[in-house]
């Protein structure tokens, strides 16, 4: 995924996700709970709609994305003091091992052409016992209708790497060895599976 397409859509984006405001709304509550006076790491923040939400239950929060935008866009109106944006690539972190008690990565394992970089880095800066909470879009089956908005988005240059369900979601986490403790699907105009999870013990 190219900077320039997120740069470009960063003024736009908390409009296009009010559209999902329902399942934001669960998300700010559940995550507010899980990351109560600890030092949190958020990947993907976009223009920070999550990390300002949930700041003030944190010890703090250092909140990332790869687009200068993105971060320009999150820096503006009310900032809570214990929460820093910065720029940084989710795949190739500058943080130092066992940093966070919480990793969060919403709504972006999907469009990363090499995800398991991502969660590896991830595994790398969290503490022994941190939380991962990955909520991610989904893809529907069965009998409901496609995803239109995803391809909405595929029409702006937002293309979905991964068109993962909830259960192949679910397998890919497991994959990367690790173990959902807590999961939803929240149903939207995308379908998201909402997911906290904790790294599986490595095999001697």
């Amino acid at each position: 995924m190219k900077k320039s397409i997120w740069d470009r859509f960063a003024p736009v984006y908390s409009l296009a996700m009010k559209s999902q405001q329902s399942i934001y709304d669960y998300m700010y509550a559940r995550i507010r709970t899980a990351v109560e006076a600890k030092d949190v790491l958020e990947l993907a923040t976009g223009p920070g709609l999550i990390a300002k939400h949930v700041a003030g239950a944190a010890a703090h929060i250092t909140a990332t994305d790869f687009s200068p935008q993105m971060i320009a866009q999150a820096k503006k109106g009310s900032v809570p003091e214990n929460l820093t944006f910065e720029i940084a690539d989710a795949s190739s972190l500058q943080y130092a091992d066992k940093s966070f008690d919480v990793v969060i990565i919403a709504n972006a394992l999907h469009i990363v052409p090499e995800p398991e970089k991502v969660l590896a880095e991830i595994d790398r800066v969290l503490k022994a016992g941190g939380i991962l909470i990955a909520p991610n879009f989904i893809h529907r089956t069965g009998a409901r209708p496609s995803n239109r908005w995803a391809k909405l988005l595929k029409l702006l240059g937002i293309r979905f790497q991964h068109e993962w369900t909830a259960e192949a979601y679910t397998q890919f986490l497991a994959a990367n060895g690790w173990e959902i403790t807590a999961s939803q699907v929240l149903p939207g105009r995308i379908d998201l599976l909402y997911a906290e999870c904790a790294r599986r013990p490595r095999q001697p």
